[in-house]
């Protein structure tokens, strides 16, 4: 039986993938839920924005210790695309894994809505930009004055700022967090971008975690969803900002720091002994 239930390994890793943004996603719209609608009808007992970047960063964590042992936990295209274009990762792949990536983000999208019907029509019943937000992001949040072209700015440098890291703290060469902590110390990475940069476009930083929510709230009755409060078509910056950004930061380190790292094999005082030529 368990011979004719065999997958093929790009199955099996785009299940992974399927699986750790479904479980990034639950966490962080279901944060971003319950804070804004819930808090809404609350008086801000439900949570803030402190709420939401630990909601954000336990996703990240538990998302990637789900897909890691299959995929390594990428759930998110920023990442996938960023490794492939620095040779880190098959070009063959990329497609399947976004693909499952985005349908990740979807699926728990749509449980998250599901769950938070109630709570949702109750606060804003018309399905407005109001609680937009809560599964898809906007410049400013919604209410600071920014616009498209900064929000496309804040998502090149947060995802470059992700990117960058999250090459440190994988890079075999360059004392990496051990014990298999990596995937805790990436969530406490996304806390801190959403910290730091979460004010100008809501810090998406992951084409999966924008678009698969984006599409799910088009689909329940948010018909504004794909534009901001300005009325710009505003879906592209989340998906195109974290892919640029991405491969600025992904390239910022192999430039800066990878690029002078010795094999993981090798000490610094072998090197100086031996002085091979290293190529990342």
């Amino acid at each position: 039986m368990a011979e004719r239930l065999r997958f093929p390994p790009l199955a099996k890793e785009m299940a992974a993938e399927f699986a750790g943004t479904m479980i990034l996603i639950l966490f962080g719209v279901g944060v971003v839920a319950q804070v804004i609608a819930g808090s809404g009808l609350t008086d801000g007992a439900l949570g803030d924005h402190d709420s939401i970047t630990w909601g954000w960063g336990i996703g990240v964590t538990l998302g990637v210790y789900v897909a890691a042992r299959m995929t390594g936990g990428h759930i998110n295209p920023a990442v996938t695309v960023a490794l492939a274009l620095f040779k880190r990762f098959s070009w063959n792949k990329v497609a399947p894994y976004v693909l499952a990536q985005t349908a990740g983000a979807f699926v728990a999208a749509l449980i998250v809505r599901w769950n938070y019907t109630e709570v949702l029509d109750a606060f804003d019943p018309g399905h407005t930009i109001k609680s937009q937000l809560v599964f898809s992001t906007l410049p400013g949040n919604g209410t600071l004055p920014v616009g498209m072209w900064g929000g496309f700015r804040d998502q090149v440098i947060g995802t470059a700022i992700l990117l960058f890291l999250v090459m440190a703290l994988t890079d075999l060469r360059n004392n990496p967090p051990l014990a298999n902590l990596t995937p805790f110390v990436i969530g406490l990475l996304v806390v801190g971008i959403g910290m730091a940069w979460g004010t100008d476009a809501g810090y998406a930083i992951n084409p999966a975690r924008d678009l698969g929510p984006r599409l799910a709230q088009y689909l329940t009755g948010y018909g504004g969803a794909w534009r901001d409060q300005h009325g710009d078509l505003y879906f592209w910056v989340p998906i195109a900002g974290p892919l640029i950004g991405g491969a600025i930061g992904a390239g910022l380190y192999l430039f800066l720091i990878g690029r002078n790292l010795p094999p993981p094999e090798e000490t610094p005082e072998e090197e100086e002994e031996t002085k091979p030529e290293y190529k990342p």
